[in-house]
């Protein structure tokens, strides 16, 4: 788990000023609404980030045109990343709010080489509440998803 957190105001995060060229950064790529660069921690070899450009704390506060940018980019990124490096597998690794893992408070995927041996690891406790357990999670969710239709 990364040590550096930033709790920064929005246009004050270290994101927001690699964006806006006020920091230096090992960019790969850009459009109008996402950025791509290498991580800083780089969890394995050729490690990248790809951000919103605009200041989004976190998935809820996109736009659904910058969340299609941001995985469109990811999917560039990651295309590339299999031809440079050539790993075993790939992560897309996102996470929202602080108990999620995120570190930085500006919306951002990880794109990260998986590698055998890598010493990596994606790990939960795997629950099987059953079919009828299942079916009442997922009609609570049909119904936000009508809601907000």
């Amino acid at each position: 788990m990364p040590m550096f957190v930033d709790h920064s105001p929005p246009g004050e995060c270290i994101f927001c000023k690699l964006v806006k060229g006020e920091i230096p950064s090992a960019k790969i790529y850009e459009d109008e609404l996402s950025i791509a660069f290498m991580d800083i921690g780089q969890a394995t070899k050729g490690h990248v980030l790809v951000a919103s450009k605009r200041h989004a704390v976190n998935l809820l506060e996109l736009t659904p045109e910058e969340a299609g940018a941001v995985m469109q980019t990811a999917q560039r990124v990651a295309a590339a990343v299999n031809k440079a490096f050539d790993p075993d597998g790939i992560n897309i690794f996102q996470a929202n709010g602080a108990p999620a893992g995120q570190t930085v408070f500006h919306f951002h995927l990880h794109v990260l080489p998986r590698f055998v041996g890598d010493g990596l690891s994606i790990v939960w406790k795997r629950q099987e509440p059953g079919f009828a357990v299942l079916e009442e999670l997922a009609a609570r969710l049909r119904t936000e998803l009508q809601g907000a239709a």
